[in-house]
């Protein structure tokens, strides 16, 4: 058995690597530099935690979050390894015993912000390690964040080149759960990674259902939508600290235990609503974006998004927060014509180059389009990422195909009514020239004597919408910026007005007001299913585990996994020798809680 395997085992728990994790871990150990792109869940950690126990001296990981440091640090003292974190959170006395263990040789891990990292005390205690042979190595996860075209760009970051300047020989690791060609470029060319080997695994969350839905009554859609989730944890994304607090407040009116979420909050209460969800069950976070990047609560069972995020990237990496115990989870998302007006017009309008601008219009489209998209959606989405797959089964448009009409007639009359009015106009007043609506501004602007009034009312107002939220995402139409989100013809747009080239539109979905959203039920198929009689066990093993995660402080994932107390319910170990292969147990866990959770498991459970 080779050491890290033995280590995988012994002090992890787990009685296999997955996809190439051990490549990483031995490249990594044999002192060569790696990039790794792995989905979120994939066991990142571990291909520097290795690492940092086989290599002599303390494994330095760079880490932006504070709750993502306490989180790992806490998880890894739960295995027995030696870890601790350094930030903002502590004062003088705590940072100062933090170093002195690193000066003795008492730590295996040591994870620390970027702003520290730099500092010239810090720099002091790597100098001082390094002269003495005892730093294993650097770890620099979130890596996407070195990325100026990425979603989460933090300018510390770019500093961390000066690394590899100042300790060259010692190895370095950075992971990301998502990179697409420019931003790994970026990456490789920012922190020096030129020599590095780049270890790309499969971006397929396979237990993730994706759906996307008209929007109709947003906040009805959500209620429904959340019905099939009672008491789980979950992430609503909205585009503004309003929205987020207004979502909050109407959901916990629903009886559902929602925390807002923004940088418009007080830290103290970010950090509080954040250790809750971390902490508590059933919690549900409604947050902007500024929430999310490092989080790693395990049983986050959906994701939803009421606003259209800023790209593929954005999506993925948000979404990813979904499942990340390998258990069926739900990404899902209402998107509006609003939406791709609003995005348009926030591109133009923002101080960013015409280079970036560039990239921006780019990524959005591709977000668009997967919108859109009649194919699968998980196809789609890794191909985005560079990785052909079939069609998955398990995303909306699998399981209930859309449906195609010709949508030429109805496109020429939408652009011919953007063309008669000026194009002075965004799509609410030209769908009622469309539908022959004699409103105020229709019979100020004389926009009734016009060919186009009433020539659309075959479609319905939603109907339009759909049109031109089509036409949007295509290309034919864009929202002027300067001009409030007048809708103008694109070059794009003229074969069709022609008649020289037909056009395919997605058909409107079908309302159904009372539908509830079903979970998604697709098993990673790496656990047991959990049967009628095996859950009153199932659900002591989690009070027990609640009780446990109170007294000490920390998350109940921490301890264990919901994984693994399935695996505890369904197999039911007699002996400590059986309790270590149960995955997620190592002998640390063993020898912590193997006696409390024999006698639990041996006690007869009431039904």
């Amino acid at each position: 058995m080779s050491d890290s395997l033995d280590i995988l085992r012994r002090v992890f728990g787990y009685p296999s690597f997955r996809g190439p994790q051990e490549e990483i871990i031995d490249h990594l150990t044999g002192g060569g530099d790696a990039l790794v792109l792995m989905p979120t869940g994939g066991g990142k950690s571990l291909c520097y935690q290795i690492p940092s126990i086989l290599r002599p001296g303390v494994g330095v990981v760079v880490s932006p979050l504070i709750a993502l440091m306490q989180d790992q640090v806490d998880a890894l003292l739960q295995a027995g390894v030696r870890a601790a974190f350094l930030n903002s959170s502590q004062d003088f006395a705590a940072a100062f015993e933090i170093e002195r263990r690193l000066r003795t040789d008492e730590l295996d891990l040591i994870y620390v912000a970027p702003e520290r990292l730099l500092t010239e005390r810090f720099l002091g205690v790597m100098d001082f390690l390094h002269d003495r042979g005892r730093l294993a190595l650097f770890a620099i996860d979130e890596a996407h964040c070195v990325s100026q075209w990425g979603h989460d760009f933090r300018p510390e970051y770019i500093q961390l080149s000066a690394l590899h300047q100042r300790y060259p020989a010692v190895p370095r690791i950075a992971l990301t759960a998502t990179a697409d060609t420019l931003t790994q470029q970026e990456i490789i060319s920012r922190l020096g990674l030129d020599e590095a080997r780049i270890f790309i695994s499969s971006f397929d969350r396979p237990n993730i259902r994706y759906t996307v839905v008209e929007r109709d009554n947003p906040r009805r859609q959500l209620l429904d939508f959340l019905s099939g989730f009672r008491n789980a944890a979950g992430i609503v994304y909205c585009l503004s600290r309003k929205k987020v607090d207004e979502t909050a407040e109407w959901l916990n009116q629903q009886g559902i235990t929602a925390l807002p979420y923004h940088a418009g909050l007080d830290a103290a209460v970010r950090q509080l609503h954040q250790q809750r969800f971390l902490r508590e069950d059933g919690i549900v976070m409604v947050a902007t974006i500024a929430f999310g990047m490092g989080i790693d609560k395990p049983d986050v069972r959906f994701v939803a998004h009421l606003d259209l995020p800023k790209s593929l990237e954005a999506y993925y990496q948000e979404t990813g927060r979904a499942g990340r115990d390998g258990e069926p989870a739900e990404a899902w998302m209402t998107y509006g014509l609003n939406d791709v007006v609003i995005h348009r017009m926030r591109i133009e309008e923002s101080v960013a180059g015409e280079e970036q601008k560039r990239v921006e219009r780019s990524k959005l489209d591709a977000l668009l389009a997967w919108c859109e998209t009649v194919a699968c959606r998980r196809a789609l989405l890794l191909r985005y990422f560079s990785e052909e797959a079939g069609a998955c089964g398990n995303c909306d448009t699998c399981l209930d195909p859309p449906e195609l009409w010709d949508g030429t007639v109805a496109a020429q009359k939408a652009m011919s009514a953007a063309l008669r009015t000026g194009q002075r106009f965004g799509a609410g007043h030209l769908i009622d020239v469309l539908r022959g609506k004699a409103t105020e501004k229709v019979q100020q602007f004389g926009h009734a004597d016009l060919p186009t009034f009433g020539a659309g009312a075959e479609l319905d107002e939603a109907g339009w919408r759909s049109v031109f939220r089509q036409l949007l995402a295509a290309g034919l139409l864009q929202a002027d910026a300067q001009a409030y989100g007048a809708l103008r013809l694109m070059d794009a747009a003229r074969p069709v007005l022609k008649g020289e080239a037909t056009l395919s539109l997605r058909k409107q979905a079908r309302r159904m007001a009372s539908k509830k959203s079903a979970p998604a039920t697709r098993r990673s198929g790496d656990g047991p299913a959990l049967a009628a009689a095996d859950a009153p066990l199932f659900d002591a093993l989690r009070a027990w585990r609640a009780g446990l995660a109170r007294e000490q402080g920390v998350p109940a994932y921490v301890i264990l996994h919901d994984k693994t107390l399935r695996e505890l319910a369904v197999r039911r170990p007699v002996s400590a020798t059986d309790l270590l292969d149960i995955p997620g147990i190592g002998q640390a866990k063993v020898d912590r809680y193997g006696e409390a959770l024999l006698r639990l498991l041996g006690d007869p459970i009431p039904p």
